[in-house]
């Protein structure tokens, strides 16, 4: 049996990795093709293009890459159609994947989305455009699923694998030792996995590093940088700030800079929640293209009240969050200050973050692969 996938950015490319080993363990014989990137190709998936193709975010800034998206989706439906695979997954990237999984589904081939959209967050109209696109969405969030089969979706709740990858109690002394760090206390600083994100926040998080400094010269700060192009961004932007030396700059290893941190200070996305699931305190913070937070605010396609994934997951808002103008270089240190000197606050967010951990690790790859499999050999038969 054959089956499509198609994952969208790095985030996706480790998830369907994971789904790839999981559907190998049931069926060694299975065959994996379409959109993939190198730890999908590692875990046997035929590559008819990379991932970091749909790498695309926001509400405008993606406009210039619809023409040869569109071009993609059209080349993937006609491979598939004419030559059909016994199952479709649509690894996140829905606004990539929906339209394609509406094809398909047409066309009689079972689709799967992986990572339900998050259309009860905003843009809450699109969860007619699911229930029209895939046969079943496995969902990474445990009231996800409520919502889907509310709207008359199938929905199976995975977990997240971040929990399941995550060790449990991870000793802050010893990564520190480990990365030679030796200071009483630490912040961890990841201003952004892409471009526009380290240009929206890079010299905020510095100038905030400074401020830190001011009241706490003995502070040491540690950031993860994705790659070259952002590792030579930031050093300039803590250049420009006079704090380069007060940094260590690790190659990617985000997991190590975070668990040795006292409190993380980030660019809110998945990074969050791998902080929360590390059982570190968070500082979040975010800043859109001014012309996309301009319509997603006037046309109210936001609905929820907090925009970081523990916040929406634990009953008290736990992680501070700091959007668009209120991201300040002196909110963004009052609020790591804060956290740095309230050893008790933190540990309650530790064990709070150690529940959140266990309520997520439910083995997503096994689960996430039973689900596919069992309609895979469905339209087998």
């Amino acid at each position: 049996m054959r089956i499509g996938l198609v994952a969208g950015e790095a985030s996706g490319d480790q998830l369907g990795a994971g789904l790839i080993r999981a559907l190998k363990s049931l069926d060694s014989s299975l065959e994996f093709e379409g959109v993939a990137g190198a730890a999908m190709r590692e875990a046997g998936c035929s590559a008819w293009e990379d991932s970091e193709a749909l790498a695309v975010m926001g509400l405008i800034e993606p406009l210039k890459e619809i023409p040869r998206l569109l071009r993609l989706r059209r080349m993937l439906i006609e491979r598939w159609t004419s030559r059909p695979p016994a199952v479709f997954v649509g690894i996140d990237s829905p606004d990539f994947n929906l339209g394609l999984e509406i094809a398909l589904k047409k066309a009689g081939i079972p689709t799967v989305q992986y990572v339900g959209p998050s259309v009860w967050a905003w843009r809450q109209g699109r969860v007619h455009k699911v229930a029209r696109a895939v046969d079943r969405v496995l969902c990474l969030l445990p009231f996800e699923k409520e919502f889907y089969e509310r709207h008359g979706i199938p929905a199976d709740f995975v977990g997240h694998p971040l929990a399941d990858a995550i060790p449990a109690g991870l000793s802050r002394e010893h990564v520190r030792q480990q990365l030679g760090i030796s200071s009483a206390q630490v912040v961890a600083v990841l201003p952004g996995s892409r471009r526009n994100e380290v240009s929206r926040l890079g010299s905020v998080f510095a100038t905030a590093s400074r401020l830190l400094l001011e009241r706490a010269p003995d502070l040491t700060f540690v950031a993860p940088m994705a790659n070259d192009t952002l590792r030579d961004m930031f050093r300039l932007q803590l250049d420009d700030a006079g704090v380069s030396d007060h940094y260590t700059l690790l190659e990617r290893n985000a997991q190590s800079a975070m668990a040795a941190a006292d409190v993380v200070l980030l660019a809110s996305g998945t990074a969050a929640l791998e902080a929360a699931l590390i059982g570190r305190p968070v500082v979040a913070a975010y800043k859109l293209a001014p012309l996309t937070y301009a319509l997603a605010r006037s046309l109210k396609l936001v609905k929820v009240r907090h925009f970081t994934l523990p916040n929406l997951l634990t009953t008290e808002a736990l992680v501070p969050e700091f959007l668009q103008g209120e991201a300040s270089a002196a909110a963004l240190s009052e609020s790591v200050s804060e956290l740095l000197n309230d050893a008790p606050r933190r540990a309650v967010i530790e064990r709070e973050f150690a529940k959140l951990r266990d309520k997520l690790a439910r083995g997503a790859d096994r689960l996430a692969a039973d689900a596919v499999f069992e309609l895979a050999k469905a339209a087998d038969r």
